[in-house]
């Protein structure tokens, strides 16, 4: 007998399919139930006049299966209330979403695609529980369900930047794009979903490959010369700073596409006068870039200290100075571990610590 399939993690099309191969009969109640599921987070085909039998087929095949919301912690600020939802998943171990106010009532949904990750940047709280599983595409689809319609938060935009590299986890990643951009179910436009990487250069030639046209993606920068940048981000030991130029210069999905740069700024670390020249030659050959200069978010076993309003405004002034258009990423969360750079979970690295050394 074969395993039920998540609805949430189907397109309209494939659970259409799916439906037809598995149920002897019901299965022309298929866009009802695929409504249930992506516009209010139910699932109830015994509400859609099926004999019972055949209501009862439906459960055996196919589920909905949402994480439970173990606690939220918000925190306000001048453009709203930021908010970080931890999520427990089926197996137990957990996962955290945060929504991130943009101002003028709009909010952005910061997802996970992991629980943990492997990249191991020395300044990300999530690193230090290393990679313990991918999500599946149902798994990030839930977060953004459960954020809407358990929670209540309104959600516009979907960020891709939370627990985990999402070009790491690229299978799962690609169909909850798949799934989110479907008309038939949650019709978000792909210019409201935006990628961050670390600078999987592999993941990024994938994405060119994927026909994605108005998906947005950023990169996590950091430091642009490889000596520090090998120090903060390990990543790029595999791909380094010429690989990744390369990489994103060739990456041209329409004309108007606009490359994100994230850029963590860390006193005494990466915030020279000479690193913000370096930034520029490495922007200089692709064609379009915003750099989003993020203040560095202290963690439970901080790098450095967060930069002061006047070394973020200075080093501002001098990618200005280089050309570059800039813009202030403002703090949010901070005191709630949601911030950039914070989200992680202690229970979950002592238990995956158990774990290694029960085996």
């Amino acid at each position: 007998m074969s395993s039920p399939l998540a609805i949430h993690g189907l397109t309209w099309a494939e659970l259409n399919r799916e439906a037809r191969e598995r149920l002897p009969k019901g299965f022309g109640r298929a866009r009802e139930v695929y409504k249930q599921v992506t516009e209010e987070a139910r699932y109830a085909p015994e509400e859609l006049n099926l004999a019972d039998r055949w209501a009862a087929a439906w459960r055996e095949e196919f589920v909905l299966d949402l994480p439970e919301v173990v606690r939220t912690i918000s925190e306000e600020g001048e453009t709203g209330t930021t908010a970080k939802a931890v999520l427990k998943l089926h197996d137990g171990w957990e996962v955290e979403c945060v929504l991130i106010p943009m101002g003028r009532g709009r909010s952005t949904l910061c997802v996970s695609s992991q629980v943990g990750c492997k990249m191991g940047c020395t300044f990300c709280e999530t690193a230090k529980m290393g990679l313990i599983r991918h999500l599946s595409a149902a798994e990030i689809v839930a977060q953004i369900l459960v954020a809407r319609h358990v929670l209540g938060w309104s959600v516009r935009n979907v960020v891709f930047m939370g627990m985990g590299e999402a070009l790491d986890n690229a299978d799962s990643l690609f169909q909850a794009i798949r799934v989110l951009n479907d008309p038939a179910g949650m019709a978000m436009g792909q210019e409201r979903m935006t990628i961050c990487t670390v600078g999987r250069v592999d993941g990024i030639a994938r994405l060119a490959d994927e026909g994605l046209k108005r998906i947005n993606l950023s990169v996590s920068l950091n430091a642009a010369d490889d000596p520090t940048r090998d120090r903060l981000m390990p990543v790029n030991r595999k791909y380094d700073l010429e690989e990744l130029q390369a990489a994103l210069a060739a990456y041209r999905p329409r004309r108007n596409f606009t490359l994100g740069v994230n850029y963590c700024l860390m006193p005494e670390l990466n915030d020279s006068r000479e690193a913000a020249a370096a930034i520029a030659a490495f922007c200089a050959p692709i064609e379009r870039v915003l750099v989003n200069v993020i203040p560095y978010n202290p963690g439970s076993d901080p790098l450095t200290r967060a930069p002061s309003d006047d070394e973020i405004d200075t080093f501002i002034g001098w990618l200005r100075d280089e050309g570059l258009p800039v813009r202030k990423r403002v703090t949010k969360g901070r005191s709630v571990m949601a911030a950039c750079g914070q989200l992680g979970n202690p229970e979950a690295r002592e238990k995956r610590r158990r774990l290694r050394v029960t085996r």
